[in-house]
């Protein structure tokens, strides 16, 4: 069940909803909805799989029935123990409860090899001794039937004695395969004698070493939807051609339970991978610094961007539930999280190119703490303390020594105000040997804190700033895109061709107001005039603050491409 009252509670329709509901008024199935969510443990959860998420347990609470976790562990030499770890954390993150305790394929491990031994006595299964080079041959392709194998005639009682010698470790892998007795000559190349146990002599993460045989996908995933008492095993599109597969073993099994398996379109992002091939490779070789990087699309990255479990579940709920595959514009996540932080993100300043201000009329030793709104439209938020003092820091791009009247910054001769602050007017410039610009002197009008000058003539601009002694120093990262194209890799070139150069530009020296001081990390905030941040949850600490870039005030992608 979601648990996270702060999101969308008003559910869009889709067709798995509407078609529910009918079989639910006709009586089709007894006792509640029951689904599942299946992760394989060999990577790390993508925001296609938060979409799969939403739908399953979205599906299971709107009929006040049960979702379960359960983890397709049929293939030990990719399975990681740490994976399943990950898994369990986003899902929760993701604002979402389990029914009972995480179920595992390896469970069912002992009663899915009785449904082997079921198949193999009724003949509707058989040990095949052909290599993988033969079994492709044999199987032939799209235009061409398949041959049936050798092997297909079998007694049952040979294939009992060939599927023990397997299971008792007596065949190296490759070399033997239990598949199902179907139909070489199907159209569905799913019906052509599908594998139904591999050999493999590898530790399982949960099983031990008590198996060397395990049993593939297609077959152990019907069965144990069946077991558990799944009523509706909702799986992406790519799975439509195995639906037939699915209900033949149902069909040819004693299993406890009918489920019903059915498709919705795979949700695509422009200028994203969520294939873990191509994630991986991007892990591999550098390009990122791991699974969680924030510029990746897996949950626990796009988490330690600053992302909400909110904001996620809404996009997903605005990108709705489709019959066919679509691609949705990643500027829609960007505008749900900005949605979400613009509402409840507290606000902050931040100088990421400091340069500074020197208050020429403002006593050396003077500190005035000024208050501030923690949000503009929301009171329940209180107030913050900004700290002024002789000496403050400015973004560095806020000042020019003379402009066009467009720029509405600090300009040599003119008032600008500081942000909560009084109104400002620079007089004069310091600059280094090489003709740098180190300090520019003002002075402050101290009549001017929240009215205007006596002149009445308002200031063209407002810009943030940081005390120069009190603020602290940070570290912030500016995240951007990933890849610069929509399609990565689309134009038949390499993927990691399109990555982005400028996705990632830390910036050491920044300074922020001394109130985030004690921040927690994954803290999230809109530093004002730049952007939404987030500490970072594993590198910020009290008094060394990390911050990473959520996104921008605004769209700029939109803008260049326009």
């Amino acid at each position: 069940m979601a648990h996270d009252a702060t999101a969308n509670t008003r559910p869009s329709n889709n067709f798995l909803r509407e078609l529910i509901a009918d079989q639910s008024a006709r009586g089709a199935f007894d006792g509640p909805v029951i689904t599942r969510f299946p992760p394989e443990p060999n990577g790390f959860l993508h925001i296609g799989h938060a979409q799969s998420i939403c739908v399953n347990f979205g599906l299971a609470d709107y009929f006040g029935g049960y979702c379960r976790l359960r983890f397709d562990d049929t293939n030990p030499e990719k399975e990681e123990q740490r994976y399943i770890d990950q898994v369990a954390e986003d899902v929760h993150w993701l604002g979402f409860d389990w029914e009972g305790a995480i179920r595992f394929t390896s469970d069912y491990f002992p009663t899915l090899y009785e449904y082997a031994l079921h198949l193999i006595k009724n003949g509707d299964a058989y040990v095949d001794e052909l290599s993988s080079e033969q079994a492709r041959e044999y199987r032939g392709d799209w235009n061409t039937p398949g041959t049936n194998s050798p092997y297909r005639e079998r007694s049952p009682a040979e294939n009992l004695d060939r599927f023990e010698m397997m299971r008792a470790g007596e065949f190296a892998e490759g070399t033997a395969a239990l598949r199902a007795k179907i139909d070489m000559g199907a159209g569905n190349m799913n019906l052509r004698d599908p594998i139904i146990y591999r050999v493999r002599h590898a530790s399982h993460h949960q099983t031990g070493d008590a198996w060397c045989i395990y049993p593939s996908y297609d077959f152990a995933h019907g069965q144990s939807d069946a077991i558990e008492g799944v009523t509706h095993s909702i799986c992406t599109l790519e799975f439509a051609d195995h639906r037939p597969l699915y209900d033949w073993f149902i069909e040819h099994l004693p299993v406890p339970a009918q489920p019903v398996q059915y498709e919705f379109g795979r949700l695509n992002l422009t200028f994203t991978v969520t294939s873990k091939r191509r994630l991986r490779r991007l892990i591999d070789e550098g390009f990122v610094d791991g699974w969680d990087d924030p510029r990746m699309p897996t949950l626990s990255g796009i988490r330690r961007r600053g992302y909400t479990p909110v904001s996620i579940r809404n996009f997903c709920e605005a990108a709705g539930v489709a019959r066919t595959d679509g691609t949705v514009d990643v500027a829609q996540l960007e505008h749900a999280v900005r949605d979400d932080l613009n509402k409840n993100a507290p606000r902050a300043m931040c100088v990421m190119d400091p340069l500074k201000i020197v208050i020429t009329n403002w006593p050396d030793d003077q500190v005035e703490t000024l208050t501030a709104s923690a949000h503009p439209d929301r009171d329940d938020m209180g107030t913050r303390n900004l700290t002024l003092t002789r000496e403050v820091f400015i973004e560095r791009e806020d000042f020019r020594e003379a402009a066009n009247k467009k720029y509405k910054r600090l300009v040599l001769g003119k008032k600008v105000r500081l942000r909560n602050a009084y109104v400002i007017e620079a007089h004069d410039v310091v600059k280094d040997d090489a003709g740098e610009i180190v300090e520019v002197h003002c002075h402050y009008d101290p009549d001017t804190l929240g009215e205007l000058p006596a002149d009445g003539v308002k200031p063209k601009g407002v810009i943030h700033w940081v005390s120069a002694s009190f603020g602290v120093r940070a570290t912030v990262r500016q995240y951007d895109r990933l890849f610069a194209t929509p399609k990565p890799g689309n134009d038949a070139s390499d993927f990691v061709d399109d990555i982005n150069p400028d996705s990632l530009t830390i910036h050491n020296e920044c300074y922020v107001e001394p109130g985030l001081v004690q921040a927690e990390p994954e803290t999230r905030v809109q530093f004002e005039r730049i952007g939404y941040f987030v500490a970072d949850r594993h590198d910020h600490a009290p008094g060394s603050p990390v911050f990473n870039q959520t996104v921008a005030l605004r769209d700029s992608w939109a803008k260049q491409s326009a």
